[in-house]
């Protein structure tokens, strides 16, 4: 039988993938890509991973994490890493993944979705308020 490498927890707004082997590798990087996929299908777009038992990473855990992060901001979402081991985050700093987010427990990554969602609910309500030029319509007074 194969060892359970994560668990998940879903929440209204956000899941958790807590990881709990000590390596993210090419043999079971895989995995991790599958519960991203599954949560997608879910539509969570706020996912936090937690890696703090992580201790080793390879270019094929690297890839996985860059590919999550992807689908989560592709849906104005976030990815969250939560780390310890300061190899794990050095590779992935060094990596450059792009809106890659790296907090160091749950209850920051938990914030830090709760923000970013408050951002995008900011732009939604500005950008409704711009006509089709681009002119922002709660600034002008009653006279135009």
């Amino acid at each position: 039988m194969l060892e359970k490498v994560y668990q998940l927890e879903q929440n209204e707004s956000y899941a958790v993938i807590d990881w709990l082997s000590h390596e993210l590798l090419q043999s079971n990087a895989e995995e991790l890509e599958l519960a991203v996929r599954l949560l997608f299908k879910k539509e969570y777009a706020n996912i936090i991973f937690n890696a703090s038992k992580l201790s080793a990473i390879d270019g094929f855990g690297v890839s996985a994490i860059r590919k999550a992060t992807k689908i989560c901001t592709n849906e104005l979402g976030l990815f969250v890493v939560v780390g310890k081991h300061d190899e794990v985050i050095d590779r992935l700093d060094q990596a450059k993944i792009e809106d890659l987010t790296i907090m160091n427990t749950v209850k920051e990554g938990v914030d830090a979705i709760y923000l970013n969602d408050l951002e995008n609910d900011f732009e939604d309500e500005s950008d409704a308020n711009t006509d089709e030029y681009g002119i922002d319509g709660s600034d002008l007074g009653e006279d135009y």
